[in-house]
């Protein structure tokens, strides 16, 4: 009985941590870029877009599919950005514990 009531102290010890852990993901921001810093966009830890930058010298109507490429592009580095940042400080906050590989976290 000792032991389960540990286990449940424990499991609700972690669930604080992932919460604060979403919490301090929600207020970080990255930068992703394409065409050579061209068109940058900055997403929040929850995927939002908080803004765009492109160069006006793209502003040219035989080249919109370019700068069509060129967010997509710029919203994808910095999307992967993100979601490494996320991986870092889930694997940092579950060091230690067996879970198994390829486990996605948190739930």
């Amino acid at each position: 009985m000792k032991d389960l009531l540990s286990l449940m102290g424990k499991a609700k010890e972690m669930q604080a941590k992932f919460q604060a852990m979403q919490d301090e993901i929600a207020t970080v921001e990255a930068v992703g870029q394409a065409g050579g810093g061209l068109v940058s966009i900055t997403l929040s830890g929850k995927f939002d877009i908080k803004s765009l930058k492109i160069d006006p010298s793209l502003f040219r109507e035989d080249e919109v599919e370019i700068l069509e490429d060129l967010i997509l592009a710029a919203h994808n580095d910095a999307k992967a950005k993100v979601e490494q940042i996320m991986q870092e400080k889930t694997k940092a906050l579950t060091a230690g514990l067996p879970i198994p590989p390829g486990m996605k976290l948190p739930f």
